[in-house]
């Protein structure tokens, strides 16, 4: 079984800057994929970026892409969401997932795992 805790949300001004982290346990092979999610109430959950540890690589949709970076320590026990230049848009619960391996359809449905989520809000 793989838990997942997210931490490090909150309240910040536009053009501020948050950094998410999520502490993963559970076998590592479950949660060989990570990553980041967003969602607002009535709207479908959006995906923001992922991390595959086996071939050690990283991915951040179009959207965010350039503003937010996924990234892990280096026990790869713990992943991060740097988000800066924020945006009220940014405004969600923001979420961790875990899945064996990364799925070539980056969204919600394939992922096994995921934390409980964080609060990000972002005033104008």
């Amino acid at each position: 079984q793989v838990r997942l805790v997210e931490s490090g949300g909150g309240s910040v001004q536009t053009g501020g800057s948050l950094r998410l982290s999520c502490a993963a346990s559970g076998s590592p092979s479950s949660r060989s994929c990570m990553a980041w999610f967003r969602q607002v109430p009535g709207q479908k959950r959006e995906a923001l970026a992922r991390l595959n540890f086996n071939t050690d690589t990283t991915y951040e949709v179009g959207s965010v892409r350039g503003r937010f970076t996924i990234s892990h320590d280096n026990t790869e026990n713990t992943v991060y969401l740097q988000m800066s230049s924020l945006r009220p848009e940014d405004t969600a619960m923001y979420t961790c997932a875990a899945n064996p391996f990364c799925p070539v359809r980056f969204e919600e449905s394939k992922f096994d795992y995921w934390g409980q989520g964080i609060q990000v809000t972002v005033s104008s």
